[in-house]
């Protein structure tokens, strides 16, 4: 899988190039994904303006994905679907149940906010 990385001071940013993905997409996110979650800086934003198809199973495992960081009290956020994608998600209902903005810049601005809501929860 082509990726593109940009670590951030407080969140990496994830950008995979897929024109179609390809049957183990769903295990190389796990591979991919999952490992942040022991870095000092676990929260990550998953740019997915470059992939133009996804399979429901691949969305459903990017919930799950989601999920495992929320459990941890790490951000994770999904960004910047193109319409055939963000209609996957919708048919899989998991657009109400995950963290998913238009930009990246608002992706940022949520991690952001989260990483300020967890230092006043801990205090």
């Amino acid at each position: 899988m082509n990726l593109k990385i940009d670590t951030k001071e407080k969140f990496t940013v994830i950008s995979p190039k897929v024109d179609s993905p390809t049957a183990n997409m769903t295990e190389e996110f796990e591979k991919l994904l999952l490992p942040y979650l022991n870095n000092a800086v676990p929260h990550l934003i998953l740019n997915l303006s470059g992939i133009d198809t996804i399979t429901e199973e691949q969305a459903e495992n990017i919930a799950s994905i989601q999920q495992q960081f929320y459990e941890k009290n790490c951000s994770f956020l999904v960004c910047e679907m193109n319409k055939k994608v963000e209609d996957v998600f919708e048919k899989a209902n998991l657009l109400e149940v995950m963290n998913i903005t238009p930009t990246e810049s608002e992706a940022w601005d949520i991690v952001q906010l989260e990483e300020i809501e967890r230092e006043l929860l801990d205090d």
